[in-house]
């Protein structure tokens, strides 16, 4: 099946393109370095609140969200560790219209085979991973983070919490990822903001724990 993947990847990138009904290999090929400025979107992750699952390393799960220029840094990844299952719970600091996806690993077995994505499901467990996913690739070994996976954008607008699961990779007792890149356009919750602003205003001290949890940022953008 990754082969096959992977031939359909060098045929997108020759021009030539047949595939059957229900093809969905995401794949678009190649990104370049101009492409660093649009995987940006890492800067807009409420790293306080990432959580990642079975990770070896605790915390290490937010090293693999880094700028383009260090995506190839392996000196900064993560790595599963009872068995190759990771699941990443992502929070954004606001509304994310999610449009690429890369995902960086070794060469050899440890590198994920295959990605599931989850809109706006927060504290996702691998328990309820069990449901169906909003989308999922067939991954190809990717070592130089530049095969981008387009990700339907109708259904990841309006996104404020993103959950990746890594439910396997090529053979390996575990799972390694040193890099994951999401491209797409940012909007910072206004209206969240200023309810932010008016709860801030009353100055309740007992209440700011609470704040800090569940707050969101204010005012709008592109993230790129």
């Amino acid at each position: 099946q990754a082969y096959n993947c992977l031939i359909h990847f060098y045929k997108r990138m020759s021009g030539h393109h047949s595939c059957g009904a229900g093809c969905d290999h995401g794949a678009a090929g190649l990104v370049g370095e101009e492409s660093g400025v649009a995987y940006s979107l890492y800067q807009k992750i409420d790293m306080t609140k990432l959580v990642c699952l079975n990770e070896m390393v605790e915390e290490s799960g937010k090293l693999v969200f880094k700028p383009w220029e260090d995506r190839l840094n392996r000196n900064k990844f993560v790595e599963s560790d009872a068995d190759e299952e990771l699941l990443i719970n992502i929070p954004f600091t606001g509304n994310v219209k999610l449009k690429g996806l890369i995902v960086g690993g070794e060469e050899d077995d440890s590198h994920p085979a295959q990605v599931r994505l989850f809109k706006n499901r927060p504290n996702m467990t691998f328990d309820d991973a069990g449901a169906p996913a909003d989308q999922e690739f067939n991954l190809v070994r990717d070592t130089s983070c530049t095969l981008e996976y387009k990700v339907k954008v109708v259904t990841f607008s309006s996104l404020h919490h993103l959950t990746i699961h890594f439910p396997s990779n090529f053979g390996a007792d575990q799972t390694k990822i040193f890099y994951i890149g999401l491209a797409g356009e940012f909007t910072k919750a206004d209206r969240v903001g200023v309810v932010n602003a008016v709860y801030e205003a009353r100055a309740i001290p007992e209440d700011h724990k609470t704040r800090d949890k569940d707050g969101m940022l204010g005012s709008s953008g592109p993230a790129f």
